[in-house]
């Protein structure tokens, strides 16, 4: 047995919907007792960091019903099943900025929420944008505004918490290490 390994002797789907999954884990404790464990299923999820030859981050400013008011954040979106992140990254910076890129790299992957959720996040980075001339329609349900802010207005933006997201966060204290180098 792994360290700290729990073993699921029993998996109840509570809830199946268009995005998530719940489910209620019956687990055997690495002591032997047994307890019961909450967990989210997400499909993954991918965002973009991409700067304009000016130096300016795209992002787009949305409303989250979670938290009954709009964020600024970078351009972001689910996975559909089986889909490349890298595919999708593009995907999502085309239908939420209208902007393209034939050069995204991959920074990092991290876990939105280890605790309860298995959705990770798939980060990547442009600094070769450009204007579409045609922009794929998005999302039906999603209105977005487009905003390019610098460094220093998203650090603004975040001390108001209109920046309140860890993938926005992360895009900024990434782009606050690369201008250090």
């Amino acid at each position: 047995m792994k360290k700290f390994e729990e073993k699921t002797y029993e998996t109840e789907t509570i809830y199946q919907g268009k995005i998530v999954q719940l489910n209620i884990d019956s687990v055997t404790l690495p002591d032997g007792n047994t307890s019961k464990r909450e967990l989210i299923k997400h499909p993954g999820a991918v965002a973009v960091i991409a700067l304009t030859d000016e130096g300016k981050l795209v992002c787009v400013e949305q409303y989250r019903k979670p938290l009954e008011k709009s964020l600024v954040e970078i351009p972001a979106g689910k996975l559909e099943a089986g889909e490349d992140p890298k595919t999708c990254a593009l995907r999502e910076l085309e239908e939420e900025t209208g902007y393209t890129s034939d050069d995204l790299e991959l920074v990092t992957s991290f876990y939105t929420s280890p605790g309860f959720a298995d959705e990770i996040v798939h980060l990547y980075f442009t600094d070769k944008i450009k204007t579409m001339e045609n922009r794929p329609d998005g999302d039906e349900d999603e209105f977005v505004e487009l905003l390019e802010i610098s460094l220093e207005e998203a650090e603004k933006l975040e001390k108001e918490q209109r920046i309140h997201d860890a993938k926005t966060a992360y895009a900024i204290l990434y782009l606050k290490l690369r201008a250090a180098r």
